[in-house]
Parts: structure tokens; C-alpha cells; sequence
């Protein structure tokens, strides 16, 4: 494991939830080496978990009290379920069982725990442990598919001797994998304070009339993870975002943008580009529009329709013309097909640093899909084949490459 940084960690304030797994023993020592590290642990245990370690146990770990009853009388006037989830700057549940899986896939909020995921808005870890059986079951497939749909990180159990005596995957991972994961996790955040990043997002509508128009399926959703994700690492986002479905992000560090149009989300580009350190030209901009656009609503007649169109502008093409050298530009190649030479023709012709290739041909990836199945370009022509993964997974990803990619410039100057 590499060093722990300790100043990471230092009072970071992390809830750790505990269920009813034999692999709860690994938990004890998690806690041992949070608190080595100077991090504030707060334990939350489910009634099994009570059955096979005593909550006084954790709390002298820990050093503060176990949360193991919603309806514990209290001390104070304080409902704890709210409190505890507005003090976590992390939640952590490991070992996660099967059972407390599938309530968390499903909303179930019927213990202190599961009440408590229900409040909480930051980010979730899961360790899962148990049984390979049980593990591999379709179901608790689906039910962990739908977490990381959600948002919440899984890490996957190691393959290994089980408590049954099995050999095979369900094994909790090591105290200190987990440790390492939590301070990656910590270190990331404000890594990019100070930087002003640009973000498109969404696809753009041109009009053929008031009521109709041409545009695609893009969901928004993989250039609003990406605001997201850079917002966390603390820097200033510029969301210019078009006509989607999901809501934009609410986060104190992302100012939205809305437009519509090509021509719209190209002049609020042109207003940010000059400022912005980083540029993720993520949106899927309809290439071509109407050359006029009628008034009121076109009739249907009985004789065909000739609808003659134009190019919209090309974005990315016009922001590279005045980039400087300390700018770092991101692009997507939306092709069918793994059209590596296209996606690289993009990259020279617009300058971009890095260019993620996406194969909208594939099930379950591409426009208004959940996950997507990256080839990561770099400008010098090095290839990353990423596995299928969601799209905030593949925004961590991208940022972490960015944050490469400036240290390399910084070691330049």
C-alpha cells in the first residue's frame, strides 16, 4: 500500500456503516487505521451486526458513540438520522451484505442505517462480502448495478478463502485497500482549486419551425458528471448546457448556462473560453440547420418537402484558433464503430489535448445511455481502452488525466 499522506485525512469527518457479514472483524481495524490517520469516525450498526460485535468495541475505536437505533431515546433534541448525514463528508458502509444491498437499490429505509443513505448527499462507498453463491446471484448483480447507476462507488469484493470455506469472489477487501481508496478519494478534492473549467453539455435544437426541429438524443449526462466531478476537485465550472432532460446541477461551485440553439451554446463558449483554464467540449451540437426558419407552424400537405440546411458552427474548431499554450481542451467523437483515424482527425484539427472516442453502436452506450465504453486519445497519439463503465465513473477518470496533464505543463514552464 502506498504512504498515507496524513494531512489527507486529518479530520475529515467519515460515517462508517456496518452490517451483519463475518467479514465485520475487518471493519474494527478500519477503524483503527482511520483513526490513525487523524480522520473523526462515527459507526453506524444494523441489528445484525450487534449480534457479532458489541457496539462498545467500535465506539472505543472510534472515540464517539455507535448509532445503532432509530428510535434510541437521546440526550439532546436532535433527530440523529439528519445530523449524522449533514457531519459525514463521506459514507462508507463495509462490510455491505446482500440484504442491506438490496434496500439501498430499492429506497428501503426501515433501520437507522438505511434512514440515514436516504438523507445523505454526499458521496457513498459500498464493500460488499459474502458468500461467491450469493455474490454471482442475478439479482444482487441488478441491485449493485443500480447503486453505481446512482452514483454510489462499489468496491468489489477480492477473490479468496471464504468463512464458509469456499473459495471464490465475496472476500471483503483488506482494511488497508479500503484505507488507500478513502485517501484517494480525499486527495482528489480541491486538487484543482483555482482553475476555471468550461463544460458543454446536452445536445441543441435548430428550429425548422416554432414548433419543430432538428436535434438527437443526448441526455446531458455525461457532460453534467463532468461538471460535477470538477466542481468537487474545487474548481470554477462554466456549464453551458442544452435543452435536457435531467436536471442541471445545483452545486454552489457550477454556474449553468442554458441554450438552445448551436449558434446560442457557441456565443456562450466564446464568452468563457478566454478565462477558462480547462475546456470539455462534451455536448453533442447538431451539425447542420435549417437555412430559414419558417414562422408559425408548416401545414402538412400532400406534395413532398424540400428542406435545404446549413452547417452550425463548429465550437470547438473556432475556441482552438485562439487557444494558448496553457489551455487544455477535451473532446468526444461520438462514431459507430471504433473510428479511431476520425477521432484522431478531430484531435489535430481542433487541438485537443485528449479526445474520448465512444462507440454509439454498442448496447448500452452512447446517447441517453448510463454507461459508456471509452478509447481515451492523447494528443502525442498514446491509446487507453477503457472498459465499460458509468458516465460519473468515466468523469473521475477524465479528470485525473487532466490533472496529468497540467502537472506535465506546470514541469514545462
Amino acid at each position: 500500500m502506498k504512504r498515507i499522506p496524513m494531512e489527507v485525512l486529518k479530520n475529515k469527518r467519515i460515517l462508517l456503516g456496518v452490517t451483519g457479514s463475518i467479514a465485520i472483524y475487518k471493519s474494527l481495524e478500519l477503524v483503527r487505521l482511520l483513526r490513525k490517520a487523524d480522520a473523526q469516525v462515527k459507526v453506524m450498526m444494523t441489528k445484525s451486526a450487534r449480534e457479532l460485535v458489541s457496539p462498545l468495541t467500535f465506539e472505543t475505536l472510534s472515540q464517539n458513540p455507535v448509532c445503532s437505533e432509530l428510535f434510541a431515546p437521546k440526550t439532546e433534541w436532535e433527530v440523529e438520522h439528519i445530523s449524522l448525514a449533514r457531519w459525514a463528508e463521506l459514507f462508507i458502509i463495509a462490510p455491505a451484505t446482500a440484504n442491506i444491498i438490496g434496500k439501498l437499490a430499492h429506497g428501503i429505509a426501515d433501520d437507522a442505517l438505511t434512514t440515514i443513505y436516504l438523507a445523505y448527499r454526499g458521496d457513498v462507498f459500498i464493500a460488499p462480502a459474502m458468500n461467491t453463491a450469493m455474490y454471482e446471484k442475478p439479482v444482487v448483480q441488478r441491485n449493485l448495478e443500480q447503486l453505481i447507476q446512482q452514483g454510489v462507488r462499489v468496491i468489489e469484493p477480492e477473490l479468496g478463502e471464504l468463512a464458509c470455506g469456499e473459495e471464490g469472489k465475496g472476500r471483503l477487501v483488506e482494511p488497508a485497500k479500503i484505507l488507500e481508496i478513502i485517501t484517494t478519494h480525499f486527495s482528489r478534492a480541491l486538487s484543482l482549486k483555482g482553475k476555471k473549467v468550461l463544460v458543454t453539455a446536452g445536445p441543441t435544437r435548430e428550429f425548422i419551425d416554432d414548433v419543430r426541429f432538428i436535434s438527437n438524443p443526448s441526455s446531458g449526462r455525461m457532460g453534467i458528471a463532468i461538471a460535477e466531478e470538477a466542481s468537487r476537485r474545487g474548481t470554477e465550472v462554466i456549464l453551458v448546457l442544452g435543452p435536457t432532460l435531467i436536471p442541471p446541477p445545483k452545486e454552489p461551485g457550477i454556474t449553468v448556462i442554458p441554450v438552445v440553439s448551436a449558434e446560442e451554446m457557441s456565443s456562450a463558449v466564446e464568452s468563457h473560453i478566454k478565462s477558462s483554464h480547462i475546456a470539455v467540449f462534451a455536448a453533442a451540437v447538431a451539425d447542420y440547420r435549417p437555412v430559414t426558419k419558417s414562422t408559425g407552424k408548416l401545414k402538412k400537405g400532400k406534395d413532398s418537402m424540400e428542406l435545404r440546411l446549413e452547417p452550425t458552427p463548429d465550437i470547438a474548431l473556432r475556441c482552438s484558433q485562439s487557444k494558448t499554450p496553457e489551455q487544455i481542451f477535451i473532446g468526444f467523437a461520438a462514431e459507430v464503430g471504433d473510428n479511431i483515424p476520425e477521432a484522431q482527425r478531430k484531435l489535430r484539427e481542433k487541438k485537443f489535448d485528449l479526445i474520448l472516442l465512444n462507440d454509439i453502436s454498442l448496447p448500452e452506450t452512447g446517447f441517453a445511455s448510463q454507461t459508456n465504453k471509452i478509447t481515451l486519445i492523447h494528443s502525442d497519439n498514446k491509446i487507453e481502452h477503457w472498459e465499460k463503465m458509468t458516465k460519473k465513473e468515466i468523469a473521475t477518470k477524465l479528470m485525473d488525466a487532466i490533472q496529468l496533464l497540467l502537472d506535465k505543463k506546470s514541469k514545462l514552464k
